[in-house]
């Protein structure tokens, strides 16, 4: 016999051997658990409303009667001014009816100032208790609502009011 036909049965075992299970099982290639977790940021929860504070609600109430002092200053001296301003109507710049037009528009402007100070206090309370973590407070943001509507009102009032005069 030749070698090579004595090696072609021990050959063809150790291909078959090879072909042979082993007995050990492999894992599935289904996903496995940490695969199919979710990675979305979970909903929170709602807020919880605050307890109501008595020494917030004083500070509340006297930025609010500080505030109203202020628009009703603000209204009075805007009529004042949309007479000033409609005496002057066109006239041109630099002229006196126009010099005093533009007077009581920046007296408007400061007191429009004033408010924006108020809105300003009340945002500084807020962001307060924001540091500390609490949570908002109904009567806090409707008072800066209402403060920052004033003061938006008022700046209108003056843009509309210096769009009537001519130009400097």
């Amino acid at each position: 016999m030749s070698p090579h036909r004595t090696l072609l049965p021990l050959m063809l075992g150790v291909a078959l051997a090879g072909c042979s299970a082993t007995g050990r099982s492999y894992p599935p290639l289904l996903p496995r658990a940490a695969e199919q977790q979710s990675f979305a940021e979970p909903t929170a929860p709602p807020p919880v409303p605050a307890a109501p504070d008595p020494a917030l609600d004083t500070r509340i109430a006297a930025t609010s009667a500080t505030l109203a002092a202020r628009v009703k200053a603000f209204d009075a001296a805007s009529a004042t001014a949309r007479q000033k301003v409609a005496s002057a109507g066109r006239a041109p710049a630099g002229s006196e009816s126009w010099l005093d037009a533009q007077v009581t528009l920046a007296e408007l402007d400061s007191l429009r100032s004033a408010t924006l100070e108020v809105v300003t206090d009340l945002e500084t309370i807020a962001g307060e208790r924001a540091a500390d973590l609490a949570a908002p407070y109904a009567p806090l943001e409707t008072t800066i609502a209402q403060a920052r509507a004033a003061a938006a009102k008022q700046a209108a009032t003056i843009a509309e009011l210096q769009g009537r005069l001519s130009p400097a």
